[in-house]
């Protein structure tokens, strides 16, 4: 059945205090999506974000970003009164989000919040403690000792509690127990905010396409609660890190720095922490985009303290032994593979044999010099076709890059007589939602016209990243009206 959906980040919502969160505007998008002819809502990555405000460098990746709890609605609970949100400095540009005033100011609020929350006699929290307790444990402790070493990463921390001695454990435990309990009830909130929405979601038939990094953070509680995943020294040091080679993109490779699976591990405990992993994404989203697809067949090892990722070789992952285990254990679990980038025979046949889709984009299929898979005639039908992903430009901006010959090439592919930047970008929307894949996304900012002002990520740079957030008015009846007619001409309704 031919689908269609909306890329959209939950902080690039509109709304007060700073960031896009699971309140009103969120509920307001479903709506839009809905009246628009839409099925699926694609997000990123939930988890919460530490150093360069990256939602695929998460802190843990089964918690969920504090930042997204609503505080509306955390008024409309008793929790919060509206002076205490006042005096606070939630940033001057209600077109992109200032992480540094967000994190002077959101934690502070959450605290008032925990304090007017009698969570002693609150069954649905302990309950909810109970039900996550193989990660929520350790993600608390760990939020809470990271606090108490000024927020350092845990291989900078005193060695008995860096390599979890019981005794430390116990004394940072009893030290900072108010401190854990009050991250567990971020995820509390987190949680029950984010269930409440996607309830709604499906019930207005608008399905969560949701997003994780196949890579955990290195600064993040499933590194430090659990080092014998991933390829260490004795040191507890990593042997290598992740990234990939020298690309499109920059000549420098990009340095992702996260540690690496000790794969041979993995698949001695049946997969265990795999299986956990899905299984808890399952409860958050009805499809699963699982980031880097192609690092399951063989994955760039970049030895650990390089400075960029130009020296490296590639290892040996798991391949379809892990595929067949998540099935044996779970059932079917609907995923889209991101298999971008260069693509080995090897990989091909990865994905081929998993029998999830994979990604076509646009951004990517003209190159004047020779024709590639991402043109549309080149598709079949199990695949996603973007216009472009959270890492390209915007369809107006990357217009402004295109060389002249490619963008004849594009032009005459799409046999558009006009060389006007709307209309091209037009075009390629057009050709995505025509093609033959099962599956369209498209990125909010295309479809409301934005340059590359409103880019959400630039690929091996840091600064400007994460932060555009959607106007109010921007998805308009106007523009609901123009992609319902699109979705119904093209038979995605």
């Amino acid at each position: 059945m031919r689908k269609s959906g909306i890329l959209l980040p939950i902080a690039s919502l509109p709304g007060k205090y700073g960031i896009g969160t699971l309140g009103k505007e969120a509920y307001r998008f479903v709506d839009c999506l809905k009246a628009a002819g839409q099925h699926y809502w694609q997000i990123l990555p939930l988890g919460a974000t530490g150093y360069g405000d990256s939602p695929y460098q998460s802190f843990s990746t089964f918690a969920g970003n504090p930042y997204y709890i609503d505080l509306p609605m955390l008024i409309e609970e008793g929790l919060l009164k509206e002076e205490d949100l006042a005096g606070y400095d939630w940033g001057d540009n209600a077109s992109y989000i200032d992480y540094e005033k967000i994190y002077l100011s959101r934690f502070k609020v959450l605290r008032v919040a925990y304090e007017n929350c009698n969570l002693e006699y609150n069954g649905a929290f302990w309950e909810f403690v109970s039900e996550n307790k193989f990660w929520l444990e350790d993600y608390a402790l760990y939020m809470a000792v990271k606090n108490a070493f000024d927020g350092k990463s845990f291989i900078e921390w005193d060695d008995d509690i860096r390599l979890r001695r019981p005794d430390a454990m116990n004394r940072y435990r009893d030290k900072y127990a108010d401190e854990i309990n009050f991250f567990r009830f971020q995820q509390f909130c987190f949680m029950k905010q984010w269930k409440k929405l996607k309830k709604y979601a499906n019930e207005n038939n608008i399905e969560i396409i949701g997003d994780i990094p196949i890579y955990v953070a290195f600064d993040s509680a499933d590194t430090w609660s659990d080092p014998k995943l991933f390829q260490f020294d004795e040191n507890g040091l990593p042997k290598a890190v992740a990234g990939c080679p020298p690309d499109a993109f920059t000549d420098l490779g990009q340095l992702w720095g996260n540690p690496l699976y000790d794969w041979p591990y993995h698949e001695q405990t049946g997969f265990e922490w795999w299986t956990k992993r899905m299984f808890h994404c399952r409860k958050l989203y009805d499809v699963v985009r699982v980031d880097h697809f192609r690092g399951f067949d063989s994955y760039y090892a970049i030895p650990y303290g390089n400075k960029d990722a130009k020296v490296g070789q590639w290892e040996q992952g798991p391949g379809m032994k892990l595929f067949d285990v998540l099935k044996e254990k779970l059932g079917e679990t609907a995923i889209i593979a991101e298999d971008l980038g260069f693509l080995t025979p090897s990989v091909l046949e990865l994905v081929k044999n998993s029998g999830f889709p994979g990604m076509k984009v646009l951004q990517f299929a003209f190159d004047h010099r020779e024709p590639n898979d991402y043109l549309p005639h080149n598709y079949h039908h199990n695949c996603v076709v973007y216009t472009g992903t959270h890492d390209n430009d915007t369809l107006l901006g990357w217009l402004t890059e295109l060389s002249p010959e490619d963008r004849k090439y594009a032009r005459e592919y799409m046999g558009l007589p006009t060389d006007n930047d709307v209309d091209i970008a037009e075009g390629v929307i057009r050709l995505a939602m025509r093609s033959i894949a099962d599956i369209c996304i498209v990125p909010i900012q295309d479809y409301i016209g934005k340059d590359g002002s409103a880019r959400i990520n630039k690929p091996a740079t840091l600064g400007d990243n994460w932060k555009w957030r959607m106007a109010a008015d921007d998805f308009s009846d106007a523009v609901i009206e123009k992609i319902h007619r699109m979705t119904w001409m093209y038979s995605r309704l």
